[in-house]
C-alpha cells in the first residue's frame, strides 16, 4: 500500500532519465571521430530563446574528420557558428554563407584531458539529478509518515530501497564515466 503512496517505480524512471541524459551527453563527445551527434549539445540563442542546433540546421558527417552544417536562416547563421565556438568541445567552425565546415583536429594529450574534464562534468551532474531525486523521495517518505500513512518501520524499508535505487543509479554513471574515459585516453 505504502509503495503506491512513495512510488518506487517514479523514484526509479527519474533517475534512470537522468543516466540516459549522461548516455546522451558522452556519446557527443568526441573520440577524434566526426559524428553528427557530437553537436547534439549545443543549444543555440535566437529568436530571444535557446533552441538545440538541430533545429535550426541540417549537421552532416562527408568526410571521416570533418561536419558540415547547413543553416536554414541566414540570420541565425552567426548566432550558430558562435555557439560551436563557445562550446566546450573546442571546434572552430569554418563560415561560408549559410554553411559551415567544421574539421575535427587529432587529439592531442592536452585535448584528451579536456574531454575527461568534460565527461567528469556531465557526470557530477548526472549524480546531483540523481541525488535530487533520492531527496524528493525522501521528503515524500517523511511526509507520508508525519501524516500517518506509513508507519516507522515499513519508512525505514521505503528508505533502504529509495538509496538502493540511488546507489544502483550513481554506479550507472561511475561506470558509463569509466567507460568514457578509456574511449577517449586509447583514441
Amino acid at each position: 500500500m505504502a509503495n503506491d503512496a512513495l512510488d518506487l517505480a517514479g523514484i526509479k524512471r527519474r533517475m534512470q532519465g537522468a543516466v540516459d541524459v549522461l548516455k546522451n551527453e558522452l556519446s557527443g563527445l568526441r573520440t577524434g571521430r566526426a559524428s553528427a551527434s557530437l553537436l547534439d549539445p549545443i543549444v543555440v540563442d535566437v529568436y530571444g530563446s535557446s533552441m538545440p542546433l538541430n533545429q535550426l540546421a541540417t549537421v552532416s558527417v562527408p568526410e571521416a574528420r570533418l561536419i558540415s552544417v547547413q543553416v536554414w536562416d541566414r540570420s541565425t547563421a552567426g548566432a550558430v557558428e558562435r555557439a560551436i565556438r563557445e562550446s566546450s568541445l573546442g571546434l572552430n567552425p569554418v563560415v561560408e554563407g549559410t554553411s559551415m565546415r567544421i574539421p575535427i583536429p587529432e587529439l592531442n594529450a592536452e585535448r584528451r584531458q579536456e574531454l575527461i574534464k568534460v565527461a567528469h562534468k556531465y557526470a557530477e551532474a548526472a549524480r546531483v539529478s540523481i541525488r535530487h531525486v533520492r531527496r524528493d523521495g525522501m521528503e515524500s517518505l517523511k511526509k507520508l509518515e508525519k501524516d500517518g500513512a506509513v508507519g516507522q518501520d515499513e519508512q525505514r524499508v521505503l528508505s533502504d530501497k529509495v538509496q538502493k535505487l540511488t546507489d544502483e543509479s550513481i554506479t550507472d554513471v561511475d561506470q558509463l564515466l569509466a567507460h568514457k574515459e578509456k574511449e577517449i585516453a586509447q583514441v
